[in-house]
């Protein structure tokens, strides 16, 4: 069984994703990133960085202790290569697979993240202008990307379907959020309704659908700024000295 740390944000849906297309059986355990969960020892305990998804696999492949997970792109690579599907381990093939997973990561998620950001913000706390026109430019770029890998491909990595494609997909959905005209990425949108057709995704997408974060036009003032606090303006936690012996070298 795999507890899946979880609250149902684009990040948290690669991880069902590709647990429903392994039909590998999983348990989430709600992570309510609106309410601090992250921020509990319990949870720092499998994810230092307190951010989800994280994972505790109570079945590792050997036996042994059960194994946890974090960080989405670590947890799909460590799911595909225990299951032995949806990642190849011939040395090009999982290499190009590795190269999309990390481009994900530290490309498409951050800035549609902030392109969603500063979009939803408005002028609520100044002039915002630069930085939607930068994220969006930006978000536009990187749907692009995708359009031209997809030009001459049947999926991100060739004729295989891969957990390259499963990484981007949540996060590709929302072009509308991000002021694209699909339109413009043709390739790009054969590739979305194809994989949205698959049921897998679907149930991946669908996943803890029940949770909900609260309606911040029904937040009082000082309510929605604490969220903002919480969520958006966070600064380096304090070392936690109590049970731990610091190292001397």
């Amino acid at each position: 069984m795999i507890d899946v740390h979880y609250w149902p944000t684009p990040n948290g849906k690669k991880v069902t994703i590709l647990l429903e297309e392994l039909g590998m059986p999983y348990r989430i355990v709600p992570a309510h990133i609106g309410r601090g969960d992250q921020f509990t020892p319990d949870f720092l305990a499998i994810s230092p960085n307190n951010r989800m998804p994280a994972i505790v696999d109570h079945e590792p492949r050997g036996g042994g202790a059960p194994v946890s997970v974090f960080e989405s792109g670590a947890i799909m690579m460590y799911l595909a290569e225990k299951a032995g599907r949806f990642y190849p381990q011939d040395l090009r093939g999982k290499a190009e697979v590795n190269e999309w997973v990390i481009w994900q990561m530290a490309n498409q998620g951050p800035k549609l993240g902030e392109c969603g950001h500063f979009r939803r913000l408005g002028d609520s706390q100044g002039d915002q202008s630069y930085a939607v026109r930068r994220f969006t430019d930006e978000a536009n770029r990187l749907y692009g990307v995708l359009n031209n890998r997809l030009y001459d491909r049947h999926f991100i990595c060739g004729d295989e379907y891969t957990i390259a494609d499963m990484i981007c997909y949540p996060w590709a959905v929302n072009w509308k959020a991000h002021d694209i005209d699909i339109a413009e990425f043709p390739y790009f949108r054969r590739w979305l309704d194809e994989l949205g057709a698959r049921p897998a995704v679907q149930k991946g997408m669908a996943a803890g659908s029940d949770l909900q974060m609260g309606d911040p036009s029904k937040m009082t003032r000082e309510e929605q700024e604490a969220l903002r606090k919480l969520l958006y303006n966070q600064r380096a936690r304090p070392v936690e000295t109590k049970g731990r012996t610091a190292w001397k070298g």
